[in-house]
């Protein structure tokens, strides 16, 4: 009887320590397979791999809720654009988005949140005017997102006064050259935005610079070339150090000529926007579908054309798979 006993605990004892072995393993091999970051920004770790990035919100309606902001946590996205351009400024709604982005977080690739990239009010027409309206700026960054987009770049005073704008002085990189001086942001709302980021103070200071320019940076600025004005400025605009990405704004820019925007002009001014972009090594947007008809096909022209951003779930699919992005996505 006694032997009975004992076979039965020593049978529950291996079962017990079977299960317990599959589920160590099992355990073992999950935070194996988690993703680990290599950078807060995960569009410019893609970029910095030569993987185009892909975008969901701006004029699709981006809302500034927690609720939201804990939904898009998991958005199928490389980056969030956020609209306040034609959409109210409501930095409040912003920093309640930002808040729920990292509460439903760590995302898909083991990121803090995905990143944010706003559309400012301020237009871009000349330098008193971007500087007039730096305030904007530190405002939108103290919210702790990863971008901004200045639309209706026009002259290179003014993305020279919005680079400067959002950098810090303690960042060096590209001082002096172009004309570009000493960053001008203050260190008010730092703290804000380094809870965002999951990092203290001192090190938010040292990663919130712009991309490409400080190759740490985790911030990317871009620029939206759109009206007849800019194109009198072209090459300048576009060699300002401190520009990461842009984009040629084909709506607005055929309301500046007075044209429809299937006329032919239309397409020779996007690219000689898009060949002045290339010239300074700037990411472009331009991976569509090319009207519907073909999406793969359009997608898969754009990239060998060089053009690095895209946005709509279907396209980044259809990219994802031309470029064979490795999993997560």
């Amino acid at each position: 009887m006694k032997s009975s006993r004992s076979k039965m605990h020593r049978t529950a004892a291996l079962a017990c320590a079977a299960a317990c072995s599959c589920l160590f393993l099992y355990t073992a091999s999950s935070i194996a397979q988690t993703p680990k970051p290599k950078r807060i920004n995960r569009a410019i770790e893609l970029l910095e791999q030569g993987q185009p990035i892909y975008y969901t919100g701006s004029h699709s309606g981006t809302t500034g809720s927690f609720a939201q902001g804990k939904l898009d946590a998991q958005t199928w996205a490389d980056y969030i654009s956020y609209d306040m351009e034609a959409a109210p400024y409501d930095v409040a709604g912003l920093a309640a988005y930002m808040q729920g982005l990292a509460a439903g977080g760590p995302t898909r690739t083991g990121h803090r949140t995905p990143p944010v990239i706003v559309n400012v009010p301020v237009r871009g027409t000349d330098e008193a005017s971007v500087r007039a309206n730096m305030w904007q700026f530190e405002q939108v960054l103290a919210t702790g997102v990863h971008g901004i987009l200045l639309c209706h770049a026009t002259t290179a005073g003014a993305v020279r006064a919005f680079v400067e704008a959002v950098r810090y002085p303690n960042h060096e990189q590209g001082v002096g050259k172009n004309g570009l001086q000493d960053g001008r942001r203050g260190a008010h709302g730092t703290s804000t935005a380094a809870a965002i980021w999951g990092v203290s103070n001192e090190e938010y200071m040292q990663k919130a610079d712009v991309w490409p320019l400080n190759p740490n940076g985790e911030i990317m600025l871009g620029i939206k070339i759109e009206d007849k004005y800019a194109m009198e400025h072209l090459n300048e605009i576009v060699a300002v150090p401190g520009i990461a990405f842009g984009e040629g704004g084909p709506g607005d820019m055929s309301l500046s000529f007075g044209f429809k925007r299937d006329d032919p002009r239309a397409k020779e001014i996007q690219d000689r926007i898009f060949a002045a972009a290339k010239t300074q090594k700037l990411y472009w947007l331009g991976v569509d579908a090319g009207g519907g008809t073909d999406v793969e096909a359009a997608v898969e022209r754009a990239i060998k054309e060089g053009r690095m951003i895209g946005s709509g779930e279907e396209v980044a699919a259809a990219g994802r798979k031309i470029t064979r992005r490795p999993l997560p996505y």
